[in-house]
């Protein structure tokens, strides 16, 4: 009787426990930013004699490439060593490659936005040592920062997406203690989560032990994710397009937010997010586009009335619509004036054929299992003839229809959490990060990092699945380990990799079975008899837990 009365009263005053807990909340975060950096810096120190040194190798001599160019476009060495020249390289690089290139091998496979900050990184490298080779150590600290600012922002936006969702949910929270209210629930899982994201193995060992640069798209997905909850659909266009720019993985992804307000019955949603992936995309690409005098001529004309009717008239959304005609008008332009497409069959396509395998290296996925059982990435499924058109569906497209399909069910579980309230709608957000990897073919090891990371959604919705959100980032910290130790077979790690060698047959199948239970909470489907029933709120929440209204 004493306890439960001590435990049914408040007996530390509201506005000291408020003091506390933000004094108790600052330290804890700056104590964890400390220990990140400090894992990051002792990652990068401890892996040397493992790194992965190829993609560092290559980003530097893309790099060395562009200023090459810009040399031999340049009258004098002055105009080359400027930012003009390194500009006027960088736009004839594309064009270059694609000429030179022995049977369509371009070797080169950067979106535009990666290709140029690879050209500034070696620029800013000779610049300041002008007799620095490629293994230098000095040579990648730029690139490792950009890595962990990315890393901190993408923590952020995890943050931001699970207290959201968080607060928006209807579900009641008996576990919680009585004294904390919604938001404090809500921050309190937000910071679980970007805590589990920001010391996510897997993200920092690829980051700064491999290193690679694939944290780069993780904050556009998230912050786009986030801008979509709150309905501003063009802006969650802008970043997907610029994300995109700088790697095309993430393009594999984007159709699910556009599904997603197709699912809402949101037509004009939908339209606002293709505007503002069209318009920013054709800003970054108009000058490889609108390369003749005529071509600029043309789409200033358009342009020019566009803006005139978008201003003269009372539409709804007038930047989407400016934006998404601007964006047509510059690739319709660009097809019909000579402009040059190379920027997409490099950046792009390449990828998509340079590795014409079931997977890459070691991976945990349905492809290395159907490797083992001895098919092949082209194999045919299906031929057949109908009229004088054959029909030929091959392994790989028959993996990417079913991926596609998935992806369509991980949009509608997202509309339909999204109308519930559920914060199962960050579930269905991550899911085709999981599902591409689990699905695809030609997947490298490294591509689970995207999900591993994303993953760390779920210490928002449910201890099942922040459990397997852990075993995903177990899965995902093996499979960069095995290629690194692979890459030096040092005499040491021998007996390592035989061992991750050997478990991964068992690893893939226990990976499927984990993305399926991400897959099942996505589509929010219950079996009746293991559906729990609704939990009763004796009261109703003091905010509005509806989405935010359509931006103007």
């Amino acid at each position: 009787m004493i306890a439960q009365s001590l435990l049914g009263r408040t007996i530390v005053p509201t506005r000291t426990r408020e003091v506390g807990l933000r004094i108790f909340a600052i330290v804890f975060i700056f104590a964890l930013f400390v220990g990140g950096v400090q894992l990051r810096r002792w990652t990068g120190q401890n892996t040397r004699h493992v790194r992965y040194q190829h993609d560092i190798v290559n980003a530097f001599y893309w790099g060395q490439e562009t200023l090459k160019e810009a040399r031999r476009l340049s009258p004098e060495d002055a105009s080359a060593n400027s930012w003009t020249g390194l500009f006027r390289g960088y736009l004839a690089l594309y064009d270059r490659v694609k000429e030179d290139a022995y049977e369509n091998d371009y070797g080169l496979d950067y979106p535009p936005l990666r290709l140029l900050t690879m050209a500034i990184w070696s620029k800013e490298v000779r610049d300041g040592f002008p007799w620095v080779d490629n293994e230098h150590p000095k040579l990648v600290n730029p690139l490792l920062k950009i890595n962990l600012v990315c890393e901190l922002v993408s923590a952020a936006a995890i943050f931001f997406l699970v207290r959201l969702c968080v607060q928006r949910s209807v579900h009641a929270h008996s576990t919680w203690p009585t004294w904390l209210s919604r938001e404090h629930r809500a921050s309190i899982c937000g910071l679980a989560a970007a805590s589990a994201a920001w010391l996510e193995p897997s993200m920092i060992l690829d980051a700064h032990g491999w290193p690679q640069w694939d944290v780069w798209i993780l904050p556009f997905y998230l912050f786009a994710a986030l801008v979509a909850l709150k309905n501003r659909w063009f802006w969650c266009g802008c970043l997907l397009a610029l994300g995109a720019m700088f790697k095309g993985q993430l393009l594999f992804v984007a159709p699910f937010f556009v599904l997603w307000p197709l699912w809402q019955k949101r037509w004009v949603s939908a339209l606002r997010m293709l505007a503002g992936f069209t318009g920013t995309a054709a800003l970054i690409v108009s000058p490889w586009l609108l390369r003749a005098s005529g071509a600029w001529i043309a789409f200033a004309a358009v342009a020019g009335a566009s803006l005139l009717v978008v201003l003269r008239y009372k539409l709804p959304h007038k930047v989407a619509w400016f934006a998404g005609i601007f964006g047509c008008a510059a690739f319709i332009i660009g097809a019909f004036t000579g402009g040059s497409f190379a920027w997409f069959e490099i950046g792009f396509l390449y990828g998509t054929k340079h590795y014409p395998y079931l997977f890459i290296s070691s991976c945990y996925n349905l492809a290395s299992l159907l490797a083992a059982a001895g098919w092949s990435l082209k194999d045919a499924l299906l031929s057949a003839h109908v009229g004088s058109v054959h029909f030929h569906l091959t392994l790989q497209w028959a993996l990417r229809l079913f991926f596609l399909g998935a992806v369509v069910l991980c949009a509608r579980g997202a509309a339909r959490h999204l109308r519930n309230r559920d914060p199962r709608v960050l579930i269905a957000i991550t899911a085709p990060w999981l599902l591409m990897f689990a699905l695809l073919g030609q997947m490298q090891e490294r591509y689970l990092v995207w999900g591993a990371v994303v993953s760390a959604v779920a210490l928002g919705v449910s201890v099942r699945l922040s459990v397997i959100h852990f075993i995903i980032s177990a899965a995902s910290t093996a499979m960069i380990v095995h290629v690194m130790l692979v890459d030096k077979k040092l005499d040491p790690t021998l007996r390592a990799i035989d061992v991750l060698h050997g478990i991964r047959p068992y690893a893939s199948v226990l990976m499927l079975v984990c993305v399926a239970f991400y897959f099942w909470d996505a589509l929010g489907w219950r079996i009746p008899a293991f559906r729990r029933g609704a939990v009763k709120s004796g009261t109703a929440p003091s905010l509005s837990l509806g989405p935010e209204p359509e931006e103007a």
